[in-house]
């Protein structure tokens, strides 16, 4: 692992407060069979999914991933109490958006999968919470076409890759299973939305599923992933970009089934895959912003408001033989 590089952290006044505009319907409402305007390379014509402004400021957005939704009766490939528990308590905490980057199923191919993940996350469709999923690999198990995974998010019109423009906070899905290598379309995209990033913007969120850094291996007893050489680029071009912006870069990924959290070059990146898969072991360095051992199921918080903007790590624990929720890594950035 390189070096971390620290950055200060400038503050600003808050802005006034910004009325309720919403341009787009539900993320989670079901249209069954609508149609999808995708060009020929199986990619939406617009990438923006989402332009609103929140209710209010704060507001939250839950993000996680690696649920591995199956059978409830399968403990061997997902923990099903504790990824029903963790759906549960993200439902409590009614965020606005709720950012699942990747694995939502164990086989795509596999409706029943499907069925299921459904029939466990209502509780966030009840609520109206938005949903912005990110393809996993596990996803496009028996289906690379992603023909179940668009008709369980209808509204994302055959996107792969797109951007959410919610009040002070750009959201991009990475597709990290389909091509983003330099030049790639997915490549071009992201330069150019990073050349226009929309005023008022003071934070950019890139949800993905393969982690550009990681500290897990494939050869890792138990399991577990090594970073691969194709989100290298990625890296490189968020650390780039980052010298030239003024909003601040977090990167959210997952795969890796526990959490981590690593800073380089003012970017801010974060493993999250502790949605209910089987755990993955890390190696831990003394210096990490986190190295508790062991299994480490939890979901991410983020708070945002017009220039300030904290993430905390929530560890669902054992306790008296109940669920509990402990936050366990935290961190604030303040944005000019």
């Amino acid at each position: 692992m390189g070096c971390r590089s620290m950055y200060k952290k400038p503050r600003i006044i808050a802005g006034a407060a910004i009325a309720v505009v919403l341009l787009v319907s539900l993320l989670a409402a079901k249209h069954k069979g609508k149609s999808q305007p995708v060009t020929t390379n199986g990619q939406a014509a617009n990438p923006l999914l989402l332009t609103a402004e929140p209710r209010q400021y704060p507001f939250t957005l839950i993000a996680y991933g690696d649920l591995r939704t199956t059978d409830p009766t399968n403990h061997s490939v997902t923990d099903p109490e504790r990824r029903q528990a963790l759906i549960a308590r993200i439902a409590s905490e009614k965020p606005d958006l709720v950012v699942v980057n990747g694995d939502l199923v164990y086989k795509g191919g596999n409706q029943a999968d499907w069925r299921e993940f459904d029939q466990e996350t209502r509780p966030w469709r009840d609520a109206q919470i938005k949903i912005l999923p990110v393809v996993g690999n596990h996803d496009t198990s028996g289906d690379v076409d992603l023909h179940n995974y668009f008709q369980e998010f209808p509204n994302l019109e055959g996107r792969r890759w797109y951007s959410v423009h919610y009040g002070s906070l750009l959201v991009m899905s990475v597709d990290s299973e389909s091509d983003h290598a330099p030049n790639s379309p997915q490549w071009n995209w992201i330069n150019q939305e990073l050349d226009h990033v929309p005023d008022g913007v003071k934070f950019i969120i890139f949800s993905m599923h393969h982690p550009p850094y990681t500290q897990s291996s494939d050869h890792m007893f138990g399991g577990g992933h090594s970073a691969r050489e194709s989100e290298k680029p990625l890296a490189e071009l968020f650390e780039a970009r980052q010298k030239q912006l003024h909003p601040r870069i977090i990167a959210i990924a997952g795969h890796v089934h526990n959490y981590e959290r690593y800073e380089y070059n003012g970017v801010m990146y974060i493993v999250s895959g502790g949605g209910g898969a089987s755990p993955y072991s890390v190696e831990r360095q003394p210096g990490d912003f986190y190295n508790q051992p062991g299994p480490t199921y939890h979901y991410c918080k983020i708070t945002v408001d017009h220039n300030k903007l904290k993430l905390e790590m929530l560890k669902l624990e054992m306790a008296n033989g109940q669920f509990v929720f402990h936050v366990r890594d935290s961190f604030e950035i303040t944005v000019k």
